[in-house]
């Protein structure tokens, strides 16, 4: 025993501390699974933060800004503005919870996380913080919305359209993103959407289509369609740059990780954009005999929709395609189509987002590839997830329809939703916030 004391005595300080952590690493507790933070991963999602903000301020409002009247930009841009501002704070109230509680149902989430309450610093969701998982599916929040406003610009009374936003969020986006994401009903079926299509550009559409149905087309249109002409074509074709560019962070971000997943969505992104927009000038070239600047524009932002949802599912011939049939189709939907059914979408939200949106998840469908996101498709054997896609769309665009026109109608009997004649003749730059462009 003596000896045993002294041979502890001699031995060194080191070596003691080493088979103390030895024994501290086998006990229960360290065999448990705990999550770490991967800085590649966390400073990947940072940035496509920031560029999924940037999609909508400044790169939706300058886009939607340069297709209105002079006489509207102002108020164009400013309902941009104020949307980023006010889902923001709504997102953190109780948007977040409805979405991404792990309790709920398959419609809706709980509100266990309203305000944020449980959150701490150290928290992680897969590989990033929660604060940074937060703030990225804030900013898709944020731009959903924000694209409706392209269905009833130059019309809708601003009280109003603030009073509709703040209800749309929290009871359609919310949960649509909950059944899509965050294990809800659509989630169980199987449904793939791998950045947006449904939860973002078919739910957007719908509400548009919805809305300009109700509110009523402007005054004059169609009848003196030269009036409505884009008032500053520069500002289009920025926007439409900035929202190309910030679509890498909506598509690519969506991978929640900065691996093979993230760079194949990123090329898919390209490859279905630039496709696309050479089929919207080619089909327009044929149809108008002209090629517009607006076109090739818009015809980009069709291909940036289609592709969100198939980005990290696809391979590179399915991008290809996507883009392809997106670009004439989304042109027919947003001449033919509407001219047929009669309604005014200003901006073209439906013929854009929701056609693209419908092309884009339903050939995911098709072209999804195991390769690539670990999902098959029809190319590869799996015919019924067609059938899936089509399931998931039809119960968003259902929900969203019922939804959005409960909620207009509550608009409407309390704050009202349309700007007076006289407004409406004015602008909305000077009637409703006292400002113009010179």
């Amino acid at each position: 025993m003596s000896r045993a004391i002294a041979l502890g005595l001699r031995t060194p300080p080191a070596v003691w501390s080493w088979l103390v952590a030895a024994l501290v690493c086998l006990t229960p507790s360290a065999f448990a699974q705990t999550a770490t933070v991967n800085s590649g991963d966390t400073a990947w999602l940072l940035t496509a933060s920031a560029l999924v903000l940037f999609m909508t301020i400044p790169g939706l409002a300058l886009f939607y800004g340069g297709l209105v009247r002079k006489k509207n930009i102002v108020s164009t841009l400013m309902q941009c503005f104020v949307i980023c501002c006010l889902v923001a704070v709504l997102w953190v109230v109780a948007g977040y919870s409805i979405a991404f509680s792990p309790s709920g149902n398959g419609l809706f989430g709980d509100l266990s996380k309203a305000f944020l309450n449980d959150l701490n610093a150290n928290d992680v969701t897969g590989t990033i913080p929660t604060s940074v998982f937060i703030m990225y599916q804030m900013t898709f929040a944020i731009i959903t919305p924000a694209l409706i406003i392209g269905s009833f610009v130059e019309r809708m009374k601003f009280s109003g359209m603030i009073v509709f936003m703040a209800l749309w969020s929290l009871l359609v986006y919310a949960p649509i993103a909950h059944m899509v994401w965050g294990g809800g009903l659509l989630a169980q079926w199987g449904v793939l959407d791998f950045a947006g299509g449904s939860v973002v550009h078919i739910n957007a559409a719908v509400a548009g289509l919805v809305a300009c149905i109700m509110l009523g087309k402007r005054k004059g249109f169609p009848k003196d369609g030269e009036l409505f002409n884009p008032s500053n074509i520069t500002y289009t074709m920025v926007g439409a740059s900035m929202l190309w560019v910030g679509w890498f962070g909506f598509n690519a971000g969506s991978a929640l990780a900065a691996n093979a997943q993230a760079g194949m969505a990123m090329l898919n992104t390209q490859i279905a954009a630039a496709t696309a927009a050479l089929a919207w000038m080619a089909t327009e070239w044929l149809q108008r005999g002209k090629p517009s600047l607006v076109g090739i524009s818009c015809g980009a932002v069709a291909g940036l929709v289609a592709i969100t949802p198939a980005a990290g599912f696809v391979g590179i011939p399915g991008a290809l395609m996507i883009g392809l049939l997106t670009g004439p189709l989304c042109l027919l939907g947003c001449t033919y189509m509407k001219e047929r059914l009669g309604y005014d979408d200003s901006l073209d939200v439906v013929g854009v987002h929701g056609i693209g949106g419908l092309v884009g998840a339903i050939l995911t469908g098709v072209f999804a590839v195991s390769a690539v996101g670990g999902k098959t498709g029809w190319i590869e054997g799996n015919s019924g997830q067609v059938l899936t896609q089509i399931y998931g769309a039809l119960v968003v665009i259902a929900y969203s329809a019922v939804a959005t026109a409960a909620i207009l109608y509550v608009t409407k009997v309390t704050v009202g939703l349309r700007v007076s004649a006289k407004e409406e003749d004015t602008g909305l730059d000077l009637s409703a916030h006292g400002e113009k462009v010179s």
